[in-house]
């Protein structure tokens, strides 16, 4: 037996996180939705198919009442392509995916769209639009990204911030970030969301700039800065995740082996690690961004209609968990 071999052996018989036998998180938002009026949303610029077909889907599931943006023949030739009935929903023409992008936001700047939808086009030319300073979407609130983790590896909703919008986020773009994260927590269903501050170690280094940051977002939890969740760090994401891992590493804590929220030093971290997890850990995930004035449902151009569909209950959950549930 090779030495991969033996290694392979020890993590089936003794694994460091539980093995949940199917997926457990998705559904329930899904579920829950079922009782609520579905919501107007802008769907820029939707002209691939899985981006048609997820907006449909959505639709058809009672989350989202769409109206498309976008090139109308263009639109209309893809959905006769794959199969799409979209003749009940309005269609917004747009001749490019820059007037698109803008659309949607005067939509839900106006009131008449309670979300905004990310087709196909790339986030870059979504989001430019949305964080326009006078004509965008802007809070007093950062706008940050969220990846909600569906994962048969861990036991729990997984939340993993920022990994798509703040690049390198200084220790004030920090506070926003997990606050956000903890009121989408509240919206999902979690009432004290455990955060987990990740770096490379457990301890502070001042030459290791996310420790430092994670001590200070700690102090300021304790001083009713940021409120809602449990914080803790510095940690590593083995000791986030995993019981065992802290304990062979004698840390106490009410976050470790069971945190609820992964808040990452940066994009290329907390990008790569969801992506890992997708690819090679078998998760599935949805995408919102947060701090703007609508929910923004953002996914990857290469992700599923059924990603997109959770993303979708998502955002109608985070709607309704500070508006009454009427119709626009």
């Amino acid at each position: 037996m090779s030495d991969l071999a033996t290694l392979a052996e020890a993590g089936v018989v003794d694994p460091l996180v539980g093995h949940p036998a199917d997926y457990h998180v998705f559904h329930q938002f899904i579920e829950r939705c079922k009782a609520l009026p579905a919501i107007s949303t802008a769907v820029v610029w939707p002209l691939s198919d899985v981006a048609l077909r997820g907006t449909v889907e959505a639709a058809v599931e009672g989350l989202i009442e769409p109206t498309l943006i976008g090139d109308q023949a263009e639109m209309k030739a893809l959905a006769a392509k794959i199969g799409l009935d979209i003749g009940a929903y309005p269609i917004l023409q747009a001749d490019d995916e820059e007037k698109a992008a803008e659309l949607g936001v005067a939509m839900c700047r106006a009131g008449n769209a309670l979300a905004m939808m990310k087709g196909s086009l790339h986030t870059d030319e979504l989001m430019k639009a949305a964080m326009a300073r006078d004509t965008g979407l802007r809070t007093a609130r950062r706008i940050s990204h969220v990846f909600i983790m569906d994962t048969p590896a861990y036991a729990r909703t997984l939340l993993i911030t920022d990994a798509a919008i703040n690049i390198t986020p200084e220790l004030e773009d920090k506070i926003h970030i997990v606050q956000n994260a903890i009121d989408l927590a509240h919206a999902l269903g979690i009432p004290e969301p455990k955060v987990a501050l990740l770096s490379a170690i457990e301890t502070v280094n001042p030459k290791i700039k996310s420790t430092l940051d994670a001590a200070a977002l700690c102090k300021m939890a304790d001083r009713g800065q940021i409120t809602g969740g449990i914080l803790d760090g510095p940690l590593a994401f083995d000791t986030a995740v995993s019981v065992k891992a802290a304990a062979i590493k004698k840390l106490v804590s009410p976050v470790t082996g069971q945190a609820d929220i992964l808040v990452v030093p940066d994009l290329e971290s907390g990008n790569m690690l969801a992506k890992q997890l997708e690819y090679l850990g078998g998760a599935q995930l949805a995408g919102i961004v947060l701090g703007a004035r609508v929910p923004v449902i953002l996914t990857s151009r290469a992700d599923s209609a059924e990603t997109r569909l959770t993303s979708c209950a998502v955002a109608v959950l985070l709607h309704y968990a500070t508006h009454p549930a009427v119709r626009v």
